[in-house]
């Protein structure tokens, strides 16, 4: 069981900058995959970006260039660093751990650019 709290959404202007964070309650290290997915009303969850325990990292066509995910090892967090901020990037942001074939999600973080 992995247990993912997600914080620092809000709202944000166009073009702004926000950091979100995940901490797991185990070590990140022994995921196989870790990343943030996000849900707007009316789509479906996306992919904003993952990487993997071999060293693969993605990110969503949407989001390449604008955001970057990064991990923690010695806290057990993941962070995501999300500029120039764009209303369409307004969406719950949630948390996946992937271990053993499992999905494990947090409960979520609501993130609006809005000016």
């Amino acid at each position: 069981q992995v247990q993912l709290v997600e914080s620092g959404g809000g709202l944000v202007q166009p073009g702004g900058s926000l950091r979100l964070s995940c901490a797991a309650s185990r070590s990140i290290s022994r995921m196989y995959a870790m990343g943030w997915y996000r849900q707007s009303p009316g789509k479906q969850r996306e992919l904003v970006a993952a990487f993997t325990s071999g060293g693969t990292t993605d990110y969503g066509d949407s989001v390449k260039g604008r955001f970057t995910i990064s991990g923690d090892n010695a806290k057990n967090t993941v962070y995501l660093q999300m500029n120039s901020l764009k209303p369409e990037d307004t969406a719950v942001y949630y948390c996946n751990a992937q271990i053993m074939g499992t999905h494990y999600w947090g409960q979520g973080t609501q993130v609006t650019v809005s000016s």
